[in-house]
């Protein structure tokens, strides 16, 4: 039987023990030890761990038997192991949410059966891999749920059908009720957290970066601590602010669009215009469509305020006006103003793509440089020639903005602009007509490049900042 060694850094943690192939040997042995670094590997007497699940920021997860079970049933052994160089705060910190999820499953594991159970919760003190030394480990023991991810199954088989993401909804949204209703946030909701049993059964997993909530103002013991999966964090989670019910449901909303694309949260989320963009990449009803787009609504007070309300809207009428912004506001959030609009007419014009973008940046360049060949052949002197051009041009930016020029526009104006500078003798002022189109083409390109380089300035910067 192969028995894995739990300690972080052994160069060899895979251990066979012939004698364990034997039921019986296997609930009488004694303490058996890492052959390379002699971690104990029995923990507390009881639980073998068998294979490595999983490593995560604060942990690993290792699939075990239980000795003291008939059937020596399987369970998962989680270990608090944090990554990285972390200071005293920090690590303290990781500690406590690692305790944090032994409390909570305490309480509602064994209330819900789409939450796994805990069995265990103990320290481990053991020797060091240095003499003289002393290390401790924290372990909490859990159900097994035997099956996959939602993160493994899109893997598989690629995005889900709008019928089986309702489904995800529907089992979620009822898990979520039950946490909310005991004032407990989940804070990291995403694929990799949503388990499928062999059976259908959908489970939620990994309550270690749980909240609990308060009446607190934010910044004080009720806001959050930073614990969050880039992406699948609102805004006031990110921003280190006091998180909601509805900040699980814009994570479940994140998750739902996901498994409905099949494409990463990058393919999703533009950050040059802050909005989400997924509808053009999946064919759903607009029902769905229009619950998901509000709960994945920047502000807290637009979205639902419940997992019941995303679970009425479901159930309700297609013809219900799902996106109505709710008219009362969460009572935990201080100075908020409710909306005075309806949320589609937040996102009455819809954003530019990229290629809008860039096709919008070499229409001004091609236009700027055919502009100061004329206006400079007209005025004689660079300084008008470049105010005058500017001015121009920011018109012309501006419609492009407003969508007054777009499509077709972006090649019949400069064909038009092209011909009345080549063929008007005082407006290029002696100039070939090969380095009239050479000028403007160089303009369009420069133009392109300059927009090109300060989108990823400003993506570069909304990750880091």
């Amino acid at each position: 039987m192969e028995v894995y060694c739990t300690r972080p850094r052994c160069p060899r943690p895979q251990n066979n023990f012939l004698d364990l192939d034997n039921l019986a040997t296997l609930r009488t042995a004694q303490q058996k030890y890492c052959t390379a670094c002699g971690m104990p590997l029995i923990l507390v007497g009881r639980y073998l761990p068998i294979k490595l699940l999983g490593r995560g920021g604060f942990g690993a997860a290792f699939l075990a038997r239980d000795r003291y079970t008939p059937g020596m049933r399987h369970c998962v052994v989680k270990q608090f192991q944090p990554a990285g160089n972390l200071s005293p705060t920090q690590l303290q910190l990781a500690q406590d949410l690692f305790e944090r999820e032994a409390v909570v499953l305490e309480e509602i594991g064994n209330q819900n059966d789409q939450i796994p159970d805990l069995y265990a919760y103990f320290p481990l003190p053991v020797p060091g891999l240095q003499s003289g030394q002393q290390e401790q480990f924290f372990y909490l023991v859990l159900e097994y749920i035997d099956g996959q991810n939602l993160e493994e199954e899109l893997a598989q088989k690629g995005k889900f059908s709008e019928s089986e993401v309702l489904e995800v909804l529907r089992e979620i949204l009822k898990v979520l009720r039950f946490v909310h209703s005991r004032n407990i946030i989940h804070r990291d909701i995403k694929p990799s957290n949503i388990m499928r049993r062999r059976d259908g059964r959908i489970f939620l997993l990994d309550f270690g970066a749980v909240k609990q909530v308060t009446n607190a103002p934010i910044g004080s013991a009720g806001s959050s601590t930073g614990i969050y999966s880039l992406g699948f964090a609102p805004p006031e989670q990110m921003s280190g602010g006091q998180v909601f019910p509805s900040t699980d449901l814009y994570a479940l909303a994140v998750t739902a669009v996901i498994l409905l694309t099949g494409e990463e949260i990058a393919q999703l989320f533009d950050v040059y215009s802050n909005q989400w963009k997924w509808q053009t990449k999946t064919s759903i009803s607009s029902h769905l469509a229009d619950i998901l787009n509000r709960m994945l609504l920047s502000a807290v007070n637009q979205r639902f305020q419940s997992a019941q309300e995303v679970l009425d809207a479901l159930d309700s009428p297609k013809h219900s006006p799902v996106t109505k912004i709710s008219s009362h506001q969460p009572t935990s959030i201080p100075h908020s103003r409710p909306s005075t609009q309806p949320t589609k007419q937040l996102s009455s014009q819809q954003p530019f793509s990229l290629i809008e973008i860039l096709s919008g940046a070499a229409f001004s360049g091609f236009e700027g440089g055919l502009m100061i060949i004329a206006f400079f052949s007209l005025l004689k002197s660079p300084i008008i020639t470049l105010v005058v051009s500017a001015l121009v041009l920011g018109i012309i930016i501006f419609a492009q903005t407003r969508r007054w020029i777009e499509k077709w526009d972006l090649l019949i104006i400069p064909a038009i602009s092209l011909a009345v500078v080549i063929f008007v003798p005082f407006l290029h002022s002696s100039l070939t007509s090969v380095l009239i189109v050479t000028l403007a083409l160089g303009a369009a390109l420069g133009a392109i490049a300059f927009t090109a380089l300060f989108r990823l300035i400003y993506k570069l910067l909304s990750l880091l900042l």
